[in-house]
């Protein structure tokens, strides 16, 4: 069975200028916040942008992606903690998104996590959804 997500936006404004708000997103978990231009591509001074929700999708993906994987391997994880920074280009659009993750994994050594993590890289359905239009990348090591 698919699963639908929604998210709701108003922008007043034009770009440079206007603001917008996420005014709410479908499970209720977050909202409102508010996102400017200046947010997406100068300082973020408490507003978000695109790219770091981006961010948190991609992050929070390949972490589930990891964890079913090594699972799957024989090694569930104890923890994960990943991060995704995603780099905006003004005039070019998203350019990379960077994973970064460190493991707590019984039964594996190094060699196994990274090669573990690239291929959840690989895997993760937001990575899939960014592959051939911007850079992937990570960086795992076990805690």
């Amino acid at each position: 069975m698919a699963a639908e997500r929604r998210a709701e936006v108003t922008w007043k404004g034009e770009l440079f200028t206007g603001s917008g708000t996420i005014t709410s997103v479908g499970s209720g978990a977050f909202g409102p916040l508010d996102v400017t231009w200046p947010s997406r591509a100068e300082t973020s001074d408490g507003r978000t942008s695109p790219e770091e929700l981006i961010a948190a999708a991609h992050a929070s993906c390949y972490c589930m992606a990891l964890s079913n994987g090594l699972t799957k391997a024989g090694t569930p994880p104890t923890e994960l903690r990943a991060s995704a920074t995603v780099t905006f280009v003004p005039g070019t659009g998203i350019t990379s998104s960077a994973l970064t993750v460190v493991g707590v994994v019984a039964g594996i050594d190094e060699a196994a996590f990274i090669a573990a993590a690239e291929a959840a890289k690989d895997g993760c359905p937001v990575s899939g959804a960014l592959k051939g239009n911007v850079e992937l990348s990570v960086q795992a090591s076990l805690a």
